[in-house]
């Protein structure tokens, strides 16, 4: 299952002059800790390095193997993390042990900032794949975005974008048919792809069938039965994870459907 990597602590033992926020519980990975200035963190971020010189900040970067928990729903808020590499989902589970799934992260996003607010985590974000994050701890981080106001606009950014992505779930769940809200689901992450420089129709799903069914609210055979119908109207190619968006400009008219597909045949074939 991987280490739990929900803890934290400042660490010190750092050269002169450097001051590293770091974040770990097992002593042997803090002394092996790869760090990231502050020049870096904004480049990342998507901003100019404006501020960030001899700022002397190191920040922490986190391996997280696929499957470990980065931060548990209910833990004590102690740090934001920023994702480097990799992708994570975030999970929150009812009473009945239900885990439903809300949402994924890729690079650039920013994961555990609804702990700032009660001072515990709202949700649980769980890689899908060998990730790294970049770990920004609370203590002292309002002053760092006084300080550096290239970082706050960045941040400021990144959670808009996230609050809006957020959103378009609504969007989602608003399609009664299956295959039209796995259309529009398609469309949001080829958005998102684009967005983050990378292909638009050529989409590698890090998460499984089941972790989209649950998002979406279907069940786990309907999903494959979806996107054997998206497939047949020559809108994709799939194989396993790998999906090739064959007709994206179709895809977006049946996100944009009010009925499934079949319904769609159907009529074609009554008129």
């Amino acid at each position: 299952m991987g280490y739990d990597v929900h803890a934290s602590g400042l660490f010190t033992d750092a050269p002169a002059g450097e001051a590293v926020w770091f974040t770990h519980p097992i002593k042997r990975i803090m002394t092996d800790a790869m760090h990231l200035d502050l020049a870096g963190l904004l480049r990342l971020l998507g901003s100019p390095d404006i501020g960030a010189e001899d700022s002397g900040e190191l920040f922490a970067l986190h391996r997280v193997p696929r499957g470990t928990t980065l931060v548990h729903e209910g833990g004590h808020a102690e740090a934001v993390y920023i994702v480097q590499a990799g992708s994570f989902k975030t999970v929150r589970t009812a009473e009945d042990g239900y885990e439903h799934v809300l949402g994924f992260s890729w690079r650039r996003e920013v994961l555990g900032y609804d702990g700032v607010a009660g001072g515990r985590y709202a949700f649980a974000a769980v890689a899908l794949e060998d990730s790294q994050v970049v770990v920004l701890p609370l203590l002292g981080l309002d002053a760092l975005r006084r300080r550096v106001p290239a970082l706050d606009a960045a941040l400021q950014v990144l959670l808009s974008q996230q609050l809006r992505h957020a959103g378009e779930i609504a969007e989602v769940m608003a399609a009664v048919a299956a295959d039209v809200r796995v259309a529009r689901f398609l469309v949001q992450l080829s958005k998102r792809m684009a967005a983050y420089g990378q292909s638009p129709r050529r989409l590698l799903l890090r998460m499984n069938r089941r972790d989209i069914a649950n998002h979406l609210g279907l069940a786990h055979e309907t999903i494959s039965r979806s996107l054997r119908v998206l497939s047949a109207a020559e809108l994709l190619r799939v194989d396993n994870r790998d999906v090739e968006i064959l007709d994206l400009d179709g895809l977006k008219r049946c996100a944009r459907s009010t009925r499934g597909m079949a319904d769609e045949v159907a009529l074609r074939a009554a008129a």
